[in-house]
C-alpha cells in the first residue's frame, strides 16, 4: 500500500511528469492533492499498471482529489529551453493551477526547480511510494497519451497510438522511411536514414497531412478536469 502523506503539517500536492524520453509530442506533467488517508488497492506507478486499470483510476483520482491540475508544453518549448527545463515547467504550471495552494510539493525524482514559495521534497521512486505522486503519474500519462492518439490520426504511419513518441524500433522504421514531422523534437538526436541519406537531426514536416498548427504555444494550465498549454491538433 502506498503512503498517503510524507508529513502532518502542510497540504501535500504529487507531481510527476509523462512524455520525458519521447522523440515527438510534448511533456505533460500533473500535480495532485489527495485526502488525507486516501488509498486505492490498484493505485501504484503509472508504469506498473496496464493501460486499462490507468484510465480506470483516472476518474477516481479525479473525484476524489482535492484539487488537480494538467499542464503540459509542446515540443518546439523542449527544444527552446531542453527537456528537464520543459518538465520542470510543466510542473509549475501545473501547480499554479491548483485550486487549492499546497504547502509542501512531492516530486518524483532527484531534481526539481523551486517553485516560488511552496516547499518541495525529491523523492526518487516517488510514484511507487506515495498515493499523491501515483496519482499524478496516473493523470500526465494517461492525458499525454491521449494526444499522442490524437496525433496518431493524422500522422499513423508513425503508430504513436501504440508507442506514444517513444524511441521505439517501430518508430525508428518510420523515420527511416518518411522522416521526421513538425512534432518530433529537433534537440533529440534523430537518426534515420531517409531518401538514401542518413541524416541526423534534420527537422521537416510531411507535406499533404494538412494538421493545423498547434505546437509553439504555452498556454494556461488546466485545474481540475482540464488539460492545457496548447490545443489538442485536428486534422482539416
Amino acid at each position: 500500500m502506498l503512503r498517503s502523506h510524507f508529513q502532518d503539517e502542510h497540504i501535500e500536492a504529487g507531481c510527476d511528469e509523462a512524455g520525458r524520453g519521447c522523440l515527438a509530442g510534448p511533456v505533460f506533467a500533473a500535480a495532485v492533492i489527495l485526502p488525507r488517508g486516501f488509498a486505492h488497492p490498484l493505485l501504484n506507478d503509472s508504469k506498473q499498471l496496464s493501460e486499462k486499470d490507468r484510465y480506470a483510476l483516472r476518474p477516481v483520482i479525479e473525484q476524489e482529489a482535492v484539487a488537480f491540475a494538467v499542464a503540459q508544453l509542446c515540443n518546439r518549448q523542449i527544444d527552446k529551453i531542453n527537456i528537464l527545463k520543459a518538465s520542470f515547467r510543466s510542473m509549475h504550471l501545473a501547480v499554479k493551477a491548483l485550486s487549492v495552494k499546497p504547502g509542501l510539493l512531492l516530486v518524483d525524482g532527484n531534481r526539481f526547480t523551486p517553485f516560488r514559495g511552496i516547499p518541495h521534497k525529491c523523492i526518487i521512486g516517488g510514484d511507487g511510494l506515495y498515493a499523491s505522486i501515483a496519482a499524478a503519474s496516473i493523470l500526465a500519462k494517461t492525458y499525454r497519451d491521449d494526444y499522442m492518439n490524437t496525433l496518431h490520426e493524422a500522422f499513423p504511419q508513425y503508430n504513436w497510438a501504440r508507442n506514444k513518441g517513444y524511441g521505439t524500433r517501430e518508430h525508428q522504421q518510420a523515420l527511416d522511411r518518411w522522416g521526421p514531422t513538425k512534432y518530433h523534437r529537433k534537440s533529440f538526436r534523430l537518426t534515420y536514414n531517409h531518401g538514401n541519406h542518413r541524416l541526423t537531426g534534420l527537422f521537416t514536416d510531411l507535406p499533404g497531412l494538412g494538421l493545423k498548427e498547434a505546437a509553439g504555444q504555452e498556454g494556461k494550465s488546466l485545474s481540475d478536469g482540464a488539460v492545457a498549454g496548447e490545443a489538442l491538433p485536428v486534422s482539416e
